[in-house]
């Protein structure tokens, strides 16, 4: 740890460094200012211009704060003009001298729906607490969600698939570009509260290395999604390796009431606020009761409640958020594909799920001055599951209990117009309890195949995840053409694995990580170059902590054998992003490439192994077009094409150089549609996404077979009219869909067939064991399958009520 602390040190030092040099000042004439929201709120990644009969044309984004300092040529009088995704356009006229002061700049009406449907930060807008180009999607009436009144995201994210692997309402995953998604891992998953970003992933969850978690937002209360393509900002930690996502919450909402359902579920939800213009506070709740759609009935209910209040004290602005979900449902599950039978039920009728999560967090901004923030911020959260599935192998039982809490101090200073820094320190820590995993080992007596019975235990660990991290940041221009972003990140982290049942394989590791962030952005000048695209370049590295019950495994003989060396990954990703926009048309290319010191795969359900997959390379490359109508709608494509290989896997006769990684998805495409002047008043929404066939088994000497997944498709549809002002809408809305969701592979046993209930006999394993189950076993002759969830088409309605005036 001596190395650390001297770490740590020199990073606290860059921090007082930082705050001595926050009393600069400039003798040259400049203008300050704030771009504030009509509740008062600051805006940041508003575009401020200012122009002056003398033809100066100026520039400026407002940072996290909705602060901005632009340098003038002179005193004298200007034109200020702000635009912001969302809000109409403002323009005022300013005389501006030594005595001015600072300008307010309110935006003071919100932007017609059609507006800004989905906008993206380009290489002019990024920001020092968001250097890197990303997809921004504005959450309001215009997008579709992703699965009303079911378990799931709550909004679509247009290029990133999801898909909840079991049919219940435990967390689903996301799919990127050649990344293996099978529990989440690679995806930092964040909750913007004010200017804090709240992690929101559950590393090493019962279930496995990991899951990002959007089911617990109601939809209704999310005011943006953000999606970036990897580890380039000092903001984000563990798992922000491939993708990052932030959900960010409206400041302010209209009270609604909303029904939505078909013929086998039914949601309600319901927000709450004072009037618009009021502080920034609301309440939504929502409650839901579906049968899914297997034949077998899932009785599947959850519950949500999300909740923010905004204070304003002098300098201060405080935002708190609250979050809290429970669900539980008899959940389908995998079943095999190719069988000779659409099947569209569970294997087995005892399987079921429940969770809870409980969230509390807060963010204190603190404006010291014109170009001087100070954030203090902090969060707890609960989490717990308890999981009966059945996956090929038999009954087991998944749960877990665990509390997480953290807090951050952070200071952004704007040093000249042109440059601005960043410092803080975070501390994280998760505690999981009771990671355990169970085997039911009773066989099934002919009059009770579906009885309980004794269950046996297979794993049993108590983990503490701790993670303290100082970081520093600058960013800045290079005229007015260039702009740079460069940060360090310095990672101390601990992992305590207590192994209940095996002592002697309990580990407390303490690993040092530096990750360091870049990027670089170009716009074009004026001129013959002004027909070039815009370009950003970003370079950066991550880590992931992998499911620590695999770090130290037992061999075939159960004496135990280092499974994987490091309970801890990282990854290096380089980004190249290339953008154009022509008049309404928003055209992007990106080109990304990043490589992994190890890949784990999927903790086995039945013994708790795992293989290390070894080195790693991800290449993929992403093109979007997006076109607005002038108070039309908007139409938008994502292509997607990556190639995802392992450098090498197994030894000796089995070695296999350069192989694909299994369940990596190699093509992604989505459009989506929003036409808002229909015939008779309506207004229509569509989306189709595709995931194309990937390889889900390349076969090695037990199972030499090698197995594709099958393409997935789905189209959601939504047609919508309004009444009374606004007040009243209906809507109906569907899917139609074709494939399987949660696409692998199993092991059974040769003699199962459908319609019985499949298990492995204890003591089937490799080890002989009694906790050891494997239908793999060759002395078992097993059989290995495709499996996945049919997926169902479906149509249903809703209708909603907004009170008081439309906006």
């Amino acid at each position: 740890m001596r190395s650390g602390s001297t770490k740590i040190r020199f990073v606290l030092l860059l921090v007082v460094t930082l705050a001595a040099a926050a009393g600069a000042q400039t003798a040259v004439p400049r203008v300050s200012g704030t771009v504030i929201d009509p509740a008062g709120r600051p805006v940041a990644g508003a575009r401020v211009a200012i122009d002056s009969a003398g033809a100066a044309h100026l520039k400026a984004i407002t940072s996290g704060d909705g602060g901005f300092i632009i340098e003038l040529p002179r005193w004298g009088g200007y034109t200020v003009r702000v635009e912001a995704a969302g809000f109409q356009a403002v323009e005022r006229n300013a005389e501006i001298s030594d005595e001015s002061g600072d300008l307010t700049l309110r935006l003071e009406q919100v932007a017609p729906a059609t507006e800004e449907v989905v906008v993206s930060a380009d290489a002019s807008e990024i920001s020092i607490a968001s250097p890197d180009p990303s997809e921004k999607i504005m959450v309001r009436e215009e997008l579709l969600d992703a699965n009303p009144g079911r378990p799931g995201a709550p909004v679509s994210i247009p290029g990133m698939p999801i898909e909840t692997a079991a049919g219940g309402i435990k967390a689903p995953q996301y799919f990127v570009p050649g990344v293996a998604g099978d529990h989440g891992e690679p995806i930092a998953q964040s909750i913007a509260v004010g200017g804090y970003l709240v992690p929101n992933n559950l590393s090493a969850n019962a279930h496995g290395n990991g899951y990002a978690d959007p089911n617990i937002f109601v939809s209704g209360v999310l005011g943006s999604v953000s999606t970036d393509g990897g580890a380039y900002s000092v903001l984000e930690g563990n798992h922000a390796l491939n993708m990052a996502a932030t959900y960010g919450l409206r400041s302010q909402m209209q009270p609604f009431i909303t029904l939505t359902g078909d013929g086998r579920d039914a949601d309600l939800t319901l927000g709450l606020a004072p009037p618009y213009a009021a502080n920034k506070e609301w309440i939504a709740v929502e409650g839901s009761y579906g049968n899914g759609l297997m034949r077998a009935l899932e009785h599947r209910k959850q519950f949500k409640l999300n909740a923010l209040r905004g204070i304003d004290v002098g300098r201060h602005e405080i935002t708190i958020a609250a979050v809290g979900y429970f669900g539980v449902s008899h959940e389908g599950n995998l079943v095999p594909i190719g069988s000779g039978v659409r099947v569209n039920d569970t294997l087995d009728k005892r399987q079921k799920d429940q969770t809870h999560t409980g969230l509390l967090a807060a963010n204190d901004e603190w404006k010291v001055g014109a170009g001087d923030t100070i954030s203090l911020s902090g969060f707890f959260r609960t989490y717990n599951l308890g999981l009966f599935s059945n996956f090929g192998e038999g009954l087991i039982r998944q749960s877990e209990f665990r509390t997480v809490e953290g807090g951050e101090a952070r200071e952004t200073h704007r040093f000249k117009p042109w440059l601005e820094g960043m410092a803080g320190l975070l501390f994280n820590e998760d505690d999981i309890h009771n990671d355990d995993l169970d085997h039911y080992i009773t066989q099934y007596p002919a009059t009770e195949p579906y009885a309980y019975g004794p269950f046996l235990p297979v794993l049993g660990n108590n983990v503490t995840i701790r993670e303290l991290a100082p970081y520093v940041a600058v960013h800045g221009d290079f005229g007015r053409e260039m702009r740079f972003y460069a940060g360090l990140r310095n990672e101390q982290i601990e992992m305590r694995n207590d192994d209940k049942f095996r002592p002697q394989y309990s580990f407390d590791e303490w690993k040092s990580f530096e990750s360091p962030k870049a990027t670089v952005t170009w716009n074009p000048p004026g001129g013959p170059a002004r027909w070039l695209p815009s370009a950003s370049l970003s370079l950066g590295q991550g880590f992931f902590t992998e499911d620590p019950r695999i770090h130290i495994a037992p061999t075939a003989n159960g004496t135990g054998a280092s499974a994987l060396k490091n309970p801890f990954e990282r990854s290096h990703a380089e980004q190249l992003v290339l953008e154009k926009r022509f008049s309404r048309t928003d055209v992007r290319v990106t080109v990304g490439r990043s490589t992994m010191t190890a890949t784990s795969g999927k903790i086995d359900p039945d013994n708790g192994t795992a293989f290390d997959l070894g080195p790693s390379t991800l290449r993929f490359l992403t093109a979007s077009a997006r076109h607005q109508f002038a108070g039309y709608g908007m139409v938008q494509a994502v292509f997607s094409k990556a190639d995802a290989r392992l450098e090498a896997f197994g030894a000796g006769p089995s070695f296999t150089p350069a192989m694909v990684v299994p369940e990596a998805p190699r093509t992604i495409f989505d459009a989506l549609a929003a036409l808002d002047r229909l015939p008779a008043g309506l207004r229509a929404r569509g989306e189709y996404e595709y995931v194309g066939h990937k390889l889900l088994d390349v076969g090695n000497p037990l199972h030499p077979s090698q197995f594709e997944a099958i393409p997935v498709g789905e189209t959601r549809l939504a047609v919508v009219r309004s009444f009374l002002d606004g007040q009243l809408e209906l809507a109906a809305n569907g899917e139609m869909t074709r494939g399987y969701t949660g696409q692998t592979t199993e092991d059974f046993t040769p003699w199962w067939r459908l319609g019985l209930v499949p298990f492995c006999a204890p003591g089937s394993g490799p080890s002989g064991l009694q906790n050891d189950f494997d239908c793999a076993s060759p002395s078992l002759g097993g059989v290995e399958k495709s499996v996945g969830i049919r997926m169902v088409s479906w149509a249903g309605g809703s209708i909603a009520w907004r009170f008081g005036a439309a906006h």
